[in-house]
């Protein structure tokens, strides 16, 4: 079904910026999902970009406003949404060489700090506090500070309880984490770094409070290290130890994983195993009840063939992130009793689910609202949110009612509030089939008699997506 909406998605998609659409009867407008909404999106011709990749967020201490941070192929992109049905696009920082796919941005004490694969980059640093002020939005913002001691690099982890940052997959040691001192953002100095372990694709540092009491209150890094994950003591900057290291059968690719809130079990991602061994998504667990000695738990396998990428644990979630198939959310409640399945979804590349390397980068699941950022490499910025967790009279503005549905003859469209000025009805081909403008109505009839029969995409004043069925 998806390989016959491939065409039709990519059009209707291309050029859209749209908000509030419930998940209904398995779909938001056109995007598949099981119990989350879709607060907004915002596509990457808006945002002036060729492709999308990593996300983040912040939550302005002195408001509680939330922003978004997402990366893209130019730059990196901040967007204010706090009205999550609709976000406010503030600006772009732009790179600071050339372009590149890969970009990675943290944040520290109100700062963002980005690097990238693109050559010469090093790490840029923004205070957010700036995007309090907008009023030319959007605009080209500069950087507030700039460190050169690398040039390109793949990631950069920051534990935000502690200032350092930790730049990984540059050329200096071996590809390992490069550490930053970042106690004063804007003046970023060197603070050490660890060689030991070779290349690290990307990695996680926490505050370690697990069940291995030798190393309670150590700063623990987690390494993705391309063949076993690495763990190794960085409370020392200028001295890491390294702890233990793991590995796993069906090697592809180690490349990004998380740990569970009581630091005690691991949740890998493998970014290649998915297409070179033919099975479906498979999440790695490891136990580390002892970090002299973690183990292999057991495997998780997700119900498509897609490629997991960045998967993030909050409670008892796990939010991944899944290329083709979406972001995916898997209850991990009963882990250590490997029992763990999926609940809900929402796929923002409706097209196929395949093994391949379009759809979700990666996602940010921190937000106290319940606002979950998800950044599309194909189609942008997406805000969705848990089913009946935003209060129905914030979708006031888009209560459409249309029927019948599906229609034979005639359909028709109400609304108590937001007045109807343009209406368009979409084939599976893309094609364009009706379009109408009106002024101010709020009760509307069209006439659909002379359609053929199937599935077709309305949409209500370039905001509001809903299928119609004409029979």
């Amino acid at each position: 079904m998806k390989k016959i909406y491939s065409v039709f998605f990519a059009f209707l998609f291309g050029s859209t910026m749209y908000s509030q659409i419930p998940c209904e009867n398995g779909f938001a407008g056109s995007y598949p999902c099981n119990d989350y909404d879709l607060m907004a999106h915002i596509d990457l011709n808006e945002l002036s970009a060729s492709s999308g990749n990593d996300s983040w967020g912040w939550t302005d201490p002195e408001d509680g406003k939330e922003y978004a941070l997402m990366g893209l192929t130019n730059g990196t992109a901040f967007i204010d949404i706090s009205n999550p049905t609709e976000p406010v696009y503030l600006g772009k920082l732009p790179t600071h060489t050339q372009s590149s796919s890969w970009r990675d941005i943290k944040v520290y004490n109100n700062f963002a700090f980005v690097v990238s694969e693109a050559s010469g980059h090093g790490m840029q640093v923004f205070d957010l506090t700036r995007l309090r002020n907008v009023t030319n939005a959007p605009t080209t913002f500069d950087n507030d500070a700039h460190y050169d001691g690398f040039g390109n690099a793949h990631n950069i982890i920051i534990n935000e309880s502690e200032p350092y940052a930790y730049a990984v997959g540059s050329s200096t040691f071996n590809g390992g984490a490069h550490i930053v001192d970042i106690s004063d953002p804007l003046n970023p100095i060197f603070a050490g770094g660890y060689d030991g372990s070779f290349y690290t694709h990307d990695a996680q540092v926490v505050t370690y409070e697990g069940p291995d009491s030798d190393y309670t209150g150590k700063e623990i890094f987690l390494g993705s290290n391309e063949d076993e994950v690495v763990f190794v003591d960085v409370s020392d900057p200028s001295n890491p130890v390294l702890i233990s290291t793991v590995s796993y059968s069906n090697i592809g690719y180690t490349h990004q994983g998380w740990l569970t809130e009581d630091h005690r079990y691991f949740l890998l991602g493998d970014e290649f195993d998915e297409a070179n061994f033919g099975f479906d998504t498979k999440t790695i667990i490891f136990d580390l009840e002892d970090l002299d000695n973690p183990s292999f738990l057991f495997n998780y396998f997700g119900p498509s063939s897609a490629i997991d990428h960045n998967g993030y644990v909050h409670g008892n979630t796990f939010f991944l992130s899944n290329y083709n198939a979406g972001i995916r959310m898997v209850d991990i409640t009963s882990i250590g009793s490997q029992d763990i399945n999926e609940i809900d979804y929402f796929d923002t590349y409706p097209e196929n689910d395949n093994a391949g390397f379009r759809g979700v980068w990666s996602n940010y699941p921190y937000f106290e609202s319940g606002n979950i950022v998800v950044s599309d490499i194909n189609r942008g910025f997406f805000l969705i949110r848990k089913s009946g967790t935003l209060n129905t009279t914030d979708f006031a503005q888009n209560n459409f009612s249309i029927f019948p549905n599906p229609a034979k003859t005639f359909v028709q469209i109400q609304t108590p509030s937001e007045a109807i000025q343009l209406i368009e009805l979409y084939n599976l081909m893309g094609q364009k089939v009706f379009s109408q403008t009106y002024k101010n109505q709020k009760d509307v009839q069209i006439n659909v008699e002379s359609l053929k029969t199937g599935l077709y995409m309305l949409k209500i004043n370039n905001s509001f997506t809903r299928k119609l069925v004409i029979n």
